[in-house]
């Protein structure tokens, strides 16, 4: 179980998450959802120790995550949203680096990097350095390396961009596999239709506070049954008219 309680995050004047709070249940795939900016990459941040609350606490089974807790955080793995990173190592370098930080065995690592290479269509490209391959064969690089290590946590920011169809649907079916194992896991999402396929709990963010947390089956049941895409976009237009009307009466009153 992973809890967020009342966590905060703030650069300088701007606040990203205010007072969020949430509770992700093992044997879920948990989507979080909202427009640029609504603090969606902020709270993964956090969760996977990248930045850390200015408030609040993040706890993972029980137990509070701290800057130096390795045992917690080998329990998750971490897709980031853009894949430029350790763009000067080869392929297998990564994977490498994953397998021992993670202390996997090298005859498990290799069994496992057959079988994703082969499901990715990446055979054969493991002394490729990662910064020659596109945006989407960068993308399954790092999914790669969060499946070989196979920890309880996967995280993933926006982890479909730059896939191809295929890719996309093998990810599906693993993230399906993985919680219905026992297992946690946590995306976030601007498609809406693949979060209303896959999500069994949604929290909808706006400006860094939760704005519904709930199953989307309550949720599209609270608005006579219409997709998830556009209950989503109704919300954000009302949020946004009330904001609108607020700022107007504001300026009216000065």
């Amino acid at each position: 179980m992973i809890e967020f309680k009342e966590v905060s995050k703030k650069y300088d004047t701007t606040l990203a998450m205010d007072r969020v709070s949430l509770t992700i249940a093992d044997g879920e795939v948990f989507g979080l959802i909202g427009h640029n900016g609504a603090g969606k990459s902020t709270t993964i941040k956090n969760l996977v120790s990248i930045i850390e609350p200015s408030q609040g606490e993040i706890q993972v089974d029980g137990k509070t995550l701290t800057k130096d807790d390795l045992e917690t955080k080998a329990k998750i793995a971490y897709v980031p949203d853009s894949p430029n990173m350790f763009l000067n190592l080869a392929a297998g370098e990564y994977w490498e680096l994953m397998r021992v930080a993670y202390g996997i065995s090298v005859q498990d690592a290799q069994a496992k990097i057959e079988e994703f290479t082969y499901l990715f269509a990446l055979e054969g490209k493991q002394n490729h350095l990662i910064k020659s391959f596109s945006h989407g064969m960068r993308q399954k690089v790092f999914l790669i390396g969060a499946l070989l290590v196979n920890p309880k946590i996967w995280v993933m920011d926006e982890p479909m961009t730059g896939l191809d169809p295929q890719a996309i649907f093998d990810l599906k079916q693993r993230i399906t596999d993985h919680a219905q194992a026992g297992n946690i896991v946590l995306f976030s999402s601007h498609d809406l239709n693949t979060a209303e396929e896959l999500c069994d709990h949604i929290v909808i963010l706006r400006q860094g506070q939760v704005k519904y947390d709930g199953t989307v089956e309550q949720l599209k049941r609270d608005h006579d049954n219409a997709s998830l895409e556009k209950i989503y976009l109704d919300m954000i237009k009302q949020y946004d008219q009330a904001d609108t009307q607020t700022a107007t009466s504001e300026a009216g009153d000065q």
